[in-house]
């Protein structure tokens, strides 16, 4: 959330930013938040002069019973009383007020680089780079829900027998190739300096508070009533709270994890020929990177995570382009963040497989996540996370675009994984 410093000596700019965001009740919520940060310092300064007071009655009465004025002691000892429910009733309003000021600060929304700009929705955001040519297939090239069914290797109608629509059975080369895939992702960002971690695939409200699904996500996400727990949208959720309430060293930075996990995702209200096969599934696997560095260095860190999921991509020989997303398309919590979509030749469109954002300090701030400065000053951290990569669509565009007469051929980089390199 946004640190209410910043909001009180930056109100003018966060109001702007917020509405490239398209937030429509920002200046209502700005003002509202600094007039309840207000209350409080009123609320806190009448606690402490009451504090103040009720100590200095308790030197004197202590003096007063030294003294063997006892019948004075004991009136100023009404005083105290009267004091102390006082105290009670203003430490009261003071829990209130600050309870109502972070229940506001955690509805607003980060606001976005200066980079970032107005927009709608996706058909405003911006392609920055283009990357690989696009493959040029036959007439008679199909895409990839019948490329599953004819090599046998998904079965979306065995998925939604046991479960429902959005969740495939992978079997034979099919299930392989979704192995491969992981080992390779995973391999390869190690390689470049991320810890491997394997988090819970669950996580309670709180870890999903300090990293933004709460409120914002809370339609989205699969909950587990009688627990509290939540199916994780992303790997970014658990590995991001393992540093929940840490003070890390500077000396540390970058610190960088990595992760496979199955995600969850509801997914309300999807529909539509856009979302066919592996287009949107409800559960699908992804390898996800996460970075932690100090402000000074995490625009840096954002273009090393940029170069790593283009090496990905290039290493699949797969075209993609590298997306600006705009402000009515850019995440609740990010403050800037770049999608990467690969071009699916069967179905002659682009899909999003990976979105590589910085969160600047907003998540740390719900994390509590904090370092020491070299002049000793605490600090927050900026995060980042980024799909390296989401594997439904990376799998629809690798099916149809390597689809030969003779069966799908596997990328070279895959082969030592899957042990062929060929499906048919």
């Amino acid at each position: 959330m946004l640190q209410l410093n910043f909001i009180r000596e930056n109100k003018d700019l966060v109001i702007e930013r917020l509405g490239v965001k398209n937030f429509k009740t920002a200046k209502e919520d700005i003002e509202k938040v600094l007039a309840l940060d207000n209350d409080r310092k009123s609320a806190q300064k009448n606690l402490d002069d009451i504090k103040t007071e009720e100590n200095k009655l308790a030197k004197q009465i202590g003096g007063l019973f030294k003294e063997g004025k006892k019948s004075e002691a004991e009136e100023l000892k009404q005083k105290t009383a009267t004091l102390k429910q006082e105290e009670k009733q203003v430490g009261e309003t003071l829990a209130k007020i600050e309870q109502d000021i972070r229940t506001l600060l955690l509805s607003i929304p980060n606001i976005p680089h200066q980079s970032v700009a107005r927009g709608k929705g996706e058909e405003d955001n911006e392609v920055v780079k283009m990357i690989g040519e696009i493959p040029n297939l036959p007439e008679d090239a199909l895409p990839h829900w019948e490329l599953c069914a004819k090599y046998d290797i998904i079965d979306f109608n065995l998925g939604n027998k046991i479960t429902g629509a959005g969740f495939p059975v992978y079997k034979n080369k099919g299930a392989k190739l979704q192995r491969a895939l992981i080992n390779f992702f995973l391999d390869e960002a190690t390689k470049d300096g991320y810890m491997e971690v394997q988090p819970p695939l669950m996580v309670n409200e709180q870890s999903a508070m300090a990293t933004g699904q709460l409120p914002d996500k809370e339609a989205q996400m699969y909950v587990i009533p009688l627990d509290k727990f939540y199916m994780i949208p992303t790997a970014e959720v658990p590995v991001t709270n393992i540093f929940r309430d840490t003070i890390v060293e500077e000396k540390e930075f970058p610190i960088r994890r990595c992760a496979y996990s199955q995600c969850f995702r509801r997914e309300a209200g999807s529909y539509g020929k856009d979302v066919r096969g592996l287009n949107r599934l409800h559960q699908f696997d992804k390898v996800e990177i996460v970075c932690i560095d100090s402000p000074t260095h995490s625009y840096e860190q954002l273009e090393v995570m940029k170069e790593h999921v283009s090496n990905l991509l290039k290493n699949l020989g797969l075209p993609f382009r590298i997306v600006r997303l705009c402000g009515g398309d850019i995440s609740f919590t990010s403050a800037l963040t770049f999608d990467f979509e690969v071009f699916s030749a069967a179905q002659k469109r682009w899909l999003e497989v990976s979105s590589v954002s910085n969160f600047e300090s907003y998540q740390a701030n719900r994390l509590k996540v904090r370092y020491r400065d070299k002049d000793g000053k605490m600090q927050l951290c900026h995060t980042l996370n980024g799909s390296a990569l989401a594997l439904p669509r990376i799998v629809a565009a690798l099916l149809e675009n390597y689809q030969t007469k003779d069966g799908i051929i596997v990328p070279e980089c895959l082969v030592p994984y899957t042990k062929f390199n060929i499906i048919n």
